[in-house]
């Protein structure tokens, strides 16, 4: 199987995929992409622009997971301009942009995953699993969401879903790690577009 792993961070998402498929993993900050080579040495990974990348490449895969960037999204940014601690930006449209062109012309199973945003979604999404949403072509039974980490316990020295980045010459530590799509949650939806075996204990009845 091919699969496109976008937006891609350190693979917080991609943990446990395996190594069975063909994984190509667009990345934007080469420092970032060095990192996700160490854990993840099979993976092809190009350093460019992933939504560029997947207005090119999108008909190549059979699955493709996105998680463009969420901070003019984030209810934070709304809270901290009222605060006076940032500046109002518009949102970001690239989210919407992928969804509709995947939920269009798109034929592999996809992910789109970002924040809750502030405001009411422009699009629907397929499902709330914790503090995100996602947009599939795929059905997602409700899901019991049980984080074993909380932002406010990740720290940039320490472990979060077994990734480390400590000794690491990297900026936003933290920020990296609090980036991090829960293991379970990438293959659960993973094993949900394929209709693959996943733990039914993870399914609210």
């Amino acid at each position: 199987m091919k699969i496109l792993n976008l937006y891609a961070g350190i693979g917080g998402n991609r943990k446990l995929w395996g190594d069975d498929h063909e994984i190509t993993a667009v990345e934007y900050v080469p420092e970032i992409a060095e990192i996700y080579k160490e854990y993840f040495p099979n993976d092809t990974v190009i350093v460019t622009d992933a939504h560029e990348y997947l207005l090119q490449h999108y008909k190549e895969f059979d699955f493709i997971w996105s998680s463009p960037p969420c901070p003019t999204h984030s209810d934070i940014r709304r809270c901290g301009v009222h605060r006076g601690q940032y500046e109002a930006k518009y949102p970001d449209m690239t989210l919407y942009q992928e969804i509709i062109l995947l939920q269009n012309f798109g034929k592999a199973k996809f992910v789109v995953e970002n924040v809750i945003p502030y405001y009411k979604p422009l699009i629907a999404p397929t499902s709330q699993i914790g503090r995100h949403y996602f947009w599939t072509n795929f059905y997602i039974p409700k899901y019991n969401y049980k984080s074993s980490v909380t932002h406010n316990e990740i720290r940039g020295e320490g472990e979060t879903y077994g990734f480390r980045l400590s000794g690491k010459e990297i900026k936003d530590k933290r920020k990296i790690l609090r980036n991090l799509v829960n293991p379970e949650t990438g293959k659960l939806l993973f094993e949900l577009a394929f209709n693959f075996e996943f733990e039914p204990l993870k399914l609210a009845l």
